[in-house]
């Protein structure tokens, strides 16, 4: 049996993930706080994830983005992407330069 390579890391993920970006406030998910969750096991990852309002057309489109950069990843055999709205989004949980950014 062969060992994978190299093993995946939260920290991995989280940087392939600060490259989905939400298109109209410009900033990636990560900084926005919109990343709920991601957890690894061997190489598959699932991703939990929310949008700035539930109504937020652009679901699937992210859903498409998280698995094609965290599936980029070496030793990423599967990527699942799970969007929630428990518990709601606020600006709260946005890093502080997104916080910064946005004028918050």
């Amino acid at each position: 049996m062969e060992e994978p390579a190299t093993t995946v890391t939260v920290d991995d993920v989280m940087d392939a993930l600060s490259n989905v970006i939400d298109p109209e406030l410009g900033l990636d998910f990560v900084e926005l706080g919109l990343i709920y969750g991601v957890e690894v096991d061997g190489g598959d990852v699932h991703v939990t994830f929310t949008l700035t309002t539930p109504g937020c057309p652009i679901g699937p489109q992210v859903s498409e983005q998280i698995e094609e950069f965290v599936g980029e990843l070496e030793g990423v055999e599967s990527v699942e992407s799970e969007m929630v709205f428990t518990p709601p989004w606020s600006p709260e949980r946005m890093s502080e330069d997104a916080k910064f950014a946005l004028g918050y």
